[in-house]
Formats: structure tokens, sequence, C-alpha cells
């Protein structure tokens, strides 16, 4: 949760004391950074997902260390895009869909409600494979068969989200994050050719073919994707709206005193930015640890349990181990984020209460297109024979629907009549139209190339 004050507070000079979060303002630096992670933080760590595993231990397996540049690309890509949209949040108290609504007219509207509803059926497609990978991950850990596991991630994180309150529901997304710290283990246990590393980070491994090309589309596409998008302003608002002076409506920085507006933006950022990093340090870790291992041994993977089980002869069973708690945990967290975020999108679009923090009384529409979500990607999770299948499908769909809703968000980012002073500035404005039409050649090379069948 962010962290703010009122002026009363500072002029105490009180050690503690309650602040608009409901939270406890303390002189303590790390509990205070602490505080201040939450939306940020999990949307970074719900991108590194056991598709995103998969993506990575194959860009490691296939081609080494040779698309290690995507990393440090990827990181002000992903800062300017996410601190976008958490801005937009802050700055109006409405989410991705209610700004689209407030922004478009009513037909564009319909045309954007359409790509949101690609967005869940790919979302679906994702979940699928998710949940698929949580099951073949507890079977590598002697757990039992692979589908009953599917079926209990799936009505677990279902039943959880359906009757668990909001701030219980954030605490045990925020726990979560930190399963995927085990990928770092996996790092230091495998022997990593370390000036192969400085050389990949740099470039100087970039290759020229349509197979690395498409690799590199499907790792820029796993890392910038559009169920983040409405997540990070989604969550954000939940969050405005748990603050004393929250409510239906969350607060916007106008309704805040300027002091207070300054620290709440402020705030926002240390959290987007942390959240990035560590997604792109897992991103690093899995590629790193992949290339070590797989890469240097030419073993070929094409999901994150071939990856946990191929790296057993040659890195140890601590390091499967390792790799396949990380892809279970990282799919805990990614399937309720993945389910939501579509269906808040959709629901705010259609001007519906929606929200985890509402009963499913109060926002029904929100719960069914999430339980739609949630069933279906089980039973797809069951009966799927090709959980890389579902894969590929969603990262059709998703690459072509990254670029236009990029186009979305920077032109509401921009308008001065829905985001005030909080507007983009040339920074942001630059990043982020650097962003967007970087993911529209990369979305359209990708849909050629799975085509054309590479």
């Amino acid at each position: 949760m962010a962290v703010t004050d009122s002026a009363a507070d500072a002029e105490s000079g009180s050690e503690s004391s309650p602040d608009t979060d409901g939270g406890q303002h303390t002189r303590n630096p790390v509990m205070r950074f602490l505080r201040i992670l939450g939306p940020g933080l999990v949307t970074g760590a719900a991108d590194d997902d056991p598709s995103g595993v998969a993506t990575y231990s194959q860009a490691g397996a296939t081609f080494g260390n040779g698309l290690l540049w995507t990393v440090p690309l990827s990181l002000p890509l992903m800062m300017a895009v996410q601190e976008i949209c958490d801005r937009m949040a802050l700055a109006t108290g409405d989410s991705l869909g209610k700004l689209i609504r407030r922004k478009f007219r009513r037909g564009v509207g319909i045309s954007i409600g359409v790509l949101i509803v690609l967005l869940i059926a790919a979302n679906c497609l994702n979940l699928a494979a998710d949940l698929n990978a949580i099951g073949q991950g507890m079977q590598l850990l002697h757990a039992g068969p692979a589908w009953i596991w599917s079926i209990v991630a799936g009505v677990l994180i279902l039943v959880t989200v359906m009757l668990g309150s909001f701030e219980l529901i954030g605490k045990i997304f925020k726990w979560l994050c930190l399963v995927l710290l085990v990928y770092i283990g996996v790092l230091f246990a495998t022997h990593v050719n370390w000036s192969s590393v400085a050389t990949g980070l740099a470039g100087f491994q970039f290759q020229l073919s349509p197979a690395y090309l498409g690799l590199a589309v499907g790792v820029l596409g796993t890392t910038v994707s559009p169920y983040m998008f409405f997540w990070q302003s989604a969550q954000r608002v939940e969050e405005l709206r748990e603050e004393e002076r929250g409510g239906d409506d969350a607060p916007a920085l106008d309704d805040r005193p300027a002091r207070e507006a300054r620290r709440r933006l402020r705030n926002g950022r240390v959290d987007v930015f942390t959240g990035m990093i560590f997604s792109v340090l897992i991103m690093f870790a899995i590629i790193a640890s992949s290339a070590a291992t797989l890469g240097a041994h030419h073993k070929t993977v094409s999901s994150a349990a071939e990856a946990a089980k191929a790296l057993e002869p040659i890195a140890g069973n601590f390091a499967s181990v390792l790799f396949a708690l990380g892809f279970i945990g990282s799919g805990m967290l990614a399937v309720p984020v993945l389910a939501a975020a579509g269906a808040a999108g959709l629901s705010a679009l259609m001007n519906k209460n929606w929200g985890l923090d509402k009963s499913p009384r109060k926002a029904p529409l929100f719960y069914v297109l999430l339980g739609i979500g949630m069933i279906g990607g089980t039973i797809l999770a069951v009966v799927s024979t090709d959980p890389i299948g579902l894969l590929i499908l969603s990262a059709i769909v998703n690459g072509i629907a990254a670029g236009p809703f990029l186009i979305i968000i920077m032109l509401i980012s921009r308008d001065r009549g829905i985001m005030g002073k909080y507007r983009n500035g040339k920074l942001a404005a630059t990043l982020g139209w650097a962003t967007t039409v970087l993911m529209c050649v990369a979305g359209a090379y990708g849909v050629w190339y799975t085509i054309s069948g590479g």
C-alpha cells in the first residue's frame, strides 16, 4: 500500500500516526518502502507467470545468452507504460476501462470492447496453460497427478477471489511475489559464463534469422502484455477505495492536498518501478540460468515443466525443485490477475460495478466474467493435450492487441481534459510512443511469423 500523511501529521512530528491509506506512518525506511509496494509489484511479478518462464527458458535453451539484450530494452519500456497506467488511475480515480468510456465515442468504444473480449479469450487460454503448469509442477514434486492439481488450484483460486476480502487478496498477492526469488537461487546453483552474459546483454550476440526474431517477439510480448495495463489501473483504483476517504468513487489526486498528492504520485512510481525491476531481474535469471544449463547441453524445452525436468541431470535436483516451486507460485499469482484484468476492463467499459473489493451481489457482471474465465481455463487445463499450443494462440492475440491498447492508453494519458496537470510529460510521451511503435511492429511480425509456419 502507498503511504501518505497529512500536513497535520507532519507538523505534529509523531512517529506513528494513521494516514490516508489506513496504514501507519513510520520513520523506519524499510517498513515505509514495503508499505508502498502494491499494484506495481504484483503486476511485475504476475508478468513472470509459467508462460513467461517457458518463453524465457526457451530463449536461453535455444540461443544461449543471445536474447539477453531484451532485458535492458524491456525495463524502460515496462516502466514507462505501467507508470502511465498507474498515473492515469491515481490522477482520475478511474480504471482503464472507465477512462476508455470517458475518452471515446460509443462507436469507437464498441470496437475497443471487442478488443477487450479478445483479450479475455487470450487470458483464458493463458490461464489454462498456467493452471496446467501448476499441475505439472506438483507432479514434478511427486505430489500426485497433474490434472488433479490443476483442478485444485483453479477451484482454490476461484473460491479465494469470490469470498476473500480485497485486503486479504492483496496480502496474498504480495507474499506470493517472494516465491519468484527462487529463480535467483537457480541462477547461483548453475555455472554461469559471465563474460558471455555481458556480451549478450550488450546485444553482441544478435542474430538476423526468422527463428531468432520470432522468439525475440515472444519475449517482448511476454513482458509487455495488455492484461498488465488493465490490472495495474484496476488494482490501484481498488487500493484507493480502501482509503478512509475512498468508497465507490476512488479519490483522485486533485481531491487531495497538494503535498499529499505529490507524495501519492511519487509512491506510485516507486511501486511501479520496483515491480518492473523485480520482473526483469527474474527474467534475466531465467534466461541466464537456462543458457548456462539447457543451452550449453543443447536441450530444447517448450514449457516451464520441461525446463524444470531438464535441469535435474544438469544442475542437480535442487535447481529442478527450485524451478518447479517458482512456476507453481507464479502461476498461483498470475491466474487470478489474468482472470480479473479483462473482467474489470469490460465491466468498467460497460459502466457496471467491478472489483475484488466488491461482493458478487454488488458486481455481478464482473464476477460472471471472472468465473467464466476461471472455470473455462480450468476445464481447458484438464482436457488440453497441447498446453504450448494454448500459449502460442494467446500470444498471437496478445500480440495483436498490445499495439492498439497502447495507442488507446497514450491518447488518454495526453488528454488535458481527463488528466489535467498529470498528463504525460516529454519523457513519458517519448518512451510511451516508442513502446507503442515497437509493439505494433513486433506484433505484426509475430503474426506473420506464426502464419508463415515459423
